[in-house]
């Protein structure tokens, strides 16, 4: 079963009480933001994970379920099926050592035009994974699932949210999008 790279945008971050049934769910394998103080709560939250699945669309839902079930009032409000990345993951996805993609990055090997990165955090850039697959000339296969999978999960969270008695099972989800969407084997 393949294992597929994804983030959640949470409704708020977890607080730490929380954290424990999360981990038993899922054998800590999300990795959430946390806080300690409620008036922290307004802000959005995230979870990201690499979970194996048959489709990316059954390891989505099925995290989602963990997320909403360990943490009584937070909801999913967001996928993102393109992850960012350190320049050590992206080191570790092509095959090249960090001072190759640090040169790359900086124009001083390859064809220069490396993909600008989406956002810095804590002193540490992070690039989209489509942007560099395709600068580097790969052809990821969970990328060509992740963008209409993300596209649909997203459509139906939005859904469950404004009008939740009209929004179909997760698995009625995950069925229709298995039958259209081509999935990594």
């Amino acid at each position: 079963m393949p294992s597929y790279d994804f983030a959640l945008i949470l409704s708020r971050p977890l607080y730490e009480d929380e954290l424990d049934p999360l981990f038993d769910r899922t054998h800590g394998a999300v990795t959430v933001s946390i806080i300690s103080e409620p008036q922290h709560a307004e802000r959005p939250g995230n979870a990201s994970c690499s979970w194996q699945g048959g489709t990316l669309a059954a390891a989505i839902m099925e995290v989602v379920a963990h997320v909403e079930t360990s943490a009584p009032g937070l909801h999913v409000l967001r996928v993102e099926a393109d992850p960012l990345l350190t320049i050590r993951d992206i080191a570790e996805r092509v095959g090249r050592s960090v001072d190759s993609v640090r040169l790359s990055i900086t124009g001083a090997r390859g064809p220069g035009g490396f993909p600008a990165s989406e956002m810095s955090t804590a002193g540490h850039r992070l690039w989209r994974w489509s942007k560099v697959a395709a600068w580097y000339g790969l052809e990821d296969p969970q990328l060509v699932e992740a963008r209409p999978t993300a596209q649909a999960i997203n459509g139906w969270l939005a859904l469950r949210d404004v009008v939740p008695d009209v929004a179909p099972a997760p698995e009625e989800i995950t069925s229709a999008l298995s039958a259209v969407i081509p999935h990594v084997a």
